[in-house]
């Protein structure tokens, strides 16, 4: 099976459980954002430009099952997946750890980035201290996902040795 159709797999599969499994797993309001965590793994394994690709494809499937602009979803994860993927270079993947902290703390940037690109597009709403509190649920919630998300963008990318460190 080829690396493109494992992908699409994946972020097919990842889609399906995001829309119907964890957007009911919430604690207070927060719920995981499986479909950044599949651009923050993106970053991990495949680097910058892949982790860009992987994050603009995955928000642009979340942005059609949202009610704000078409796109949002698309560039902050691609932003993401980029920045995960440029500062991934300089990381040892050996530890089991990476994967769930790289997680947390890239799930709560990227969720604080979508509130404020969304008040710089005219969704002045989506800033508040609200947002500090889901982006820290949805990081917490990320991290705890984390490893078996990263062992199957892994499989998608076939990526294989020291850069597979969730296994």
């Amino acid at each position: 099976m080829t690396s493109r159709l494992r992908l699409a797999l994946v972020l097919f599969g990842c889609l399906v459980l995001h829309q119907s499994l964890f957007v009911t797993l919430r604690v207070g309001d927060a719920h995981p954002q499986v479909m950044l965590l599949v651009a923050i793994a993106g970053g991990l394994l495949g680097g910058s430009e892949r982790g860009a690709f992987i994050g603009f494809t995955a928000g642009l499937a979340s942005d059609l099952f949202v009610q704000t602009p078409l796109g949002l979803s698309a560039l902050t994860f691609a932003l993401v997946g980029f920045v995960v993927g440029s500062v991934q270079s300089g990381i040892v993947h050996t530890a089991w750890w990476i994967a769930p902290l790289t997680a947390l703390v890239a799930s709560l940037a990227g969720v604080l980035l979508y509130g404020l690109l969304g008040a710089l597009i005219g969704q002045a709403h989506f800033v508040s201290l609200h947002l500090v509190a889901l982006a820290a649920g949805a990081g917490a919630m990320n991290a705890v996902l984390a490893p078996p998300v990263v062992r199957a963008v892994s499989w998608a990318l076939d990526v294989q040795g020291e850069r597979a460190f969730a296994r």
